[in-house]
């Protein structure tokens, strides 16, 4: 995976707190950042599918449960 740099201003209280974080984790601070983007990113995904399941019919769980004994799955 190729890489490129970022520019972000924050806070220096945070980036004291996140620096004190890593070194007395031993976690190199890139890692850190490029993982917390991920997992956020991943959170509005998660925010976007649940929007549009709550659209979605349901079914009572009794007629599930039919259905899977009819096919096997129980």
């Amino acid at each position: 995976m190729s890489t490129v740099q970022i520019n972000a201003r924050i806070d220096s209280r945070l980036k004291q707190a996140l620096d004190a974080f890593c070194q007395s984790r031993g976690v190199v601070m890139n890692h850190f950042i490029q993982e917390a983007i991920l997992d956020r990113l991943e959170e509005f995904e998660d925010i976007e599918d649940l929007k549009q399941i709550r659209h979605e019919p349901t079914r009572p769980l009794a007629e599930v449960l039919a259905e899977l004994k009819r096919d096997g799955g129980l």
